[in-house]
């Protein structure tokens, strides 16, 4: 999904570019303090791969709950991968990651193919500054700009130039200077500091943007897109954010995702409709999401449970406001599902709720937002899997 699940703005670096990852900690600095044991990972939804880190995995959850091991941890990003089966990746201040949940491909990263009920550490993985999930691999981005991918690579989506599976993080090859990554169902994006935007794995829906439907095993330029400041890898579509604010969007364009009003899909980037001023997006399974920088949130694609947040289940081929939020700072898109996260750090989750992966102790789906954590002063992000129906929030 992005950094973490799409381009979020957390540090400034190389030369005052801003570095993609977890929303504006200088807000949370600014609200009451906790205590270093509520300063935990909440984890929410369903439970069969261990992906909610509390040590078993049995049953949903509709409530969050604590994922073990992490409380009073500075956690500096949170992301959460599925296909099917969930994972999650927890980036702490001192540049480690930990990792939990299912690993049959080696996507937590620990040497091992062994499921994790609790979170453990990335193996050889140092000076991280953002970490972002897909739906069978991992990715971390670096201090020194370089990128670092593993997990499963059936479509070269760890990009090193080989289809190979990895359980220890091997560096994407040829990528240097990046300043984001985002990790979609079998590819991978990721934002030089020039702008420039580049991408590697699955392409049969040219969501790479480089004019092709080639699948890539290290990394290729897409077209006619600069100055890109955020990104979103999806199930077969990608969402990119530019300087000045306005959205673009290519891949796969069924449900509408793309906002351009069509259902054509694209090869290359084009604008999506109506929107500027947007400082982060991500995408759900057939949708996508956008956040300005006022704070409000608009959303478009497919509807059928509600994912849209406009109180109707009608497909949007262009974007819609969600009504009912104001002042958020980050969203995050699952499989059919969405959380944001709003400035007084209230949680609020809308869509489907099978698996209880909206948080608010049901399992009906809700066509508009409802509150799903009442201001939790740490919280800081949210995050939500590719295809999968949990959701994280640290």
């Amino acid at each position: 999904m992005r950094v973490n699940n799409g381009g979020r703005l957390i540090r400034s670096g190389w030369g005052g570019v801003l570095v993609a990852g977890a929303t504006a900690l200088t807000l949370a600095l600014s609200t009451s303090a906790a205590t270093a044991a509520d300063h935990r990972v909440l984890a929410w939804g369903e439970n069969n791969d261990w992906q909610l880190g509390d040590g078993s995995s049995s049953g949903n959850y509709p409530r969050p709950i604590p994922v073990t091991g992490l409380a009073g941890a500075e956690i500096a990003d949170l992301a959460a991968g599925g296909d099917g089966r969930g994972h999650g990746l927890a980036l702490l201040s001192n540049g480690t990651v930990q990792a939990w949940g299912y690993n049959g491909y080696g996507q937590l990263g620990d040497g091992t193919g062994t499921q994790r009920a609790v979170p453990v550490e990335v193996t050889g993985l140092t000076d991280a500054v953002a970490v972002s999930a897909g739906g069978n691999h991992s990715l971390a981005l670096r201090s020194d700009g370089a990128v670092l991918a593993w997990g499963y690579n059936g479509y070269g989506q760890l990009g090193d130039g080989s289809n190979a599976t990895r359980t220890n993080p091997v560096e994407v090859s040829g990528l240097t200077d990046a300043i984001a990554i985002s990790a979609g169902r079998n590819f991978s994006l990721a934002v030089r500091a020039d702008g420039t935007l580049w991408g590697w794995g699955h392409n049969s829906n040219g969501q790479l943007g480089d004019g092709t439907a080639a699948t890539r095993n290290t990394p290729a330029q897409a077209i006619g897109i600069d100055n890109v400041r955020s990104i979103a890898a999806g199930v077969n579509h990608s969402l990119a954010v530019r300087s000045d604010g306005a959205v673009l969007a290519w891949g796969y364009n069924g449900n509408g995702q793309l906002g351009d009003g069509s259902t054509t899909q694209r090869l290359i980037p084009g604008p999506v409709t109506g929107l500027s001023d947007i400082i982060e997006v991500d995408t759900t399974q057939r949708g996508s999401i956008a956040l300005r920088a006022a704070g409000t949130v608009s959303a478009w694609g497919y509807n059928g449970n509600g994912q849209v947040g406009d109180g109707t289940t009608n497909q949007h081929l262009i974007p819609v406001g969600v009504p009912g939020l104001t002042d958020i700072i980050d969203v995050a898109g699952g499989a059919d599902h969405t959380v944001a996260l709003g400035a007084d750090r209230t949680v609020y989750g809308w869509g489907y709720n099978a698996q209880g992966q909206l948080g608010d102790g049901s399992t009906t789906d809700r066509l508009a937002p409802v509150a799903v954590l009442n201001r939790h002063s740490y919280l800081s992000r949210v995050a939500a899997p590719v295809i999968g129906y949990f959701s994280y929030a640290g």
